[in-house]
């Protein structure tokens, strides 16, 4: 696959690393259509970069099916999905409170797994009508993981099954979709200096990049979107997790 012929959607697309792979892409001559539920700056990126926006929420099977057809009719067609949408908490299984809410606990599921795997199946649903290229294949879909599905902290109970089954997902789905010519990667970041991070409080950020191994910083969404770029143009990748955390061991 070649990046400037590519049609991929983006959830997660108006902030952190979902708006800098929108952004990467688009530099690059993809054609892209961001999912967000920011309805304000998914539309504003959207008009700066040139793509497409449709205000979406993972979770609801008809929300991401309207937005995949909104896509598809933007761009002419859909050869790749990048699942960037996702939230983290932290709660303790048994905090000083009490249990770990259960209701909090399935909104993350909910969220960073079922909402990947629904704007997934559903994406391959469209990718599998487009001609078969080179080798067959017809398209890629690039899930997004965390170092938290291996290195889980305290408080990352929820965060950390959610990111480690879509680590686990990756092999299984590759395996489903290989007839269809569609491959199946995932992306394991670190601590990437997102939204969230970049609000900390700067002792705090210095902290979190001196456990890095190296490079010692926070990494940055660029990079996140520079490797989801690669994966896209690398056609041998498939059914993998890659991290992307500077050899970051959490302890």
């Amino acid at each position: 696959m070649r990046i400037e012929d590519t049609a991929a959607i983006i959830t997660g697309g108006a902030s952190g690393l979902g708006e800098a792979t929108a952004r990467q892409f688009r530099k690059r001559g993809a054609q892209v259509t961001i999912l967000d539920r920011d309805a304000k700056r998914g539309a504003a990126i959207a008009d700066e970069i040139g793509a497409t926006f449709a205000e979406t929420d993972v979770t609801d099977e008809a929300s991401v099916a309207a937005a995949i057809q909104t896509a598809t009719k933007a761009m002419g067609q859909l050869t790749c999905a990048v699942n960037c949408a996702g939230i983290a908490i932290g709660e303790k299984t048994l905090g000083k409170s009490g249990p770990h809410p259960l209701d909090s606990f399935r909104r993350v599921i909910d969220i960073n797994l079922a909402g990947s795997f629904n704007v997934a199946r559903l994406a391959a649903a469209e990718i599998v009508r487009t001609t078969p290229q080179q080798d067959g294949l017809r398209g890629v879909i690039v899930n997004t993981a965390s170092v938290a599905a291996f290195d889980g902290q305290k408080g990352q109970a929820a965060y950390a099954a959610s990111k480690g089954a879509i680590a686990s997902l990756s092999l299984p789905m590759a395996r489903d979709l290989a007839r269809d010519g569609i491959r199946v990667m995932a992306i394991a970041p670190g601590i990437i200096r997102t939204p969230m991070l970049a609000g900390l409080p700067a002792e705090v950020q210095d902290e979190l990049a001196a456990d890095v191994t190296c490079p010692k910083r926070l990494g940055d969404p660029a990079e996140y979107a520079a490797l989801a770029q690669f994966i896209v143009e690398c056609d041998y990748l498939n059914g993998e997790v890659i991290r992307l955390d500077g050899a970051l061991r959490m302890r």
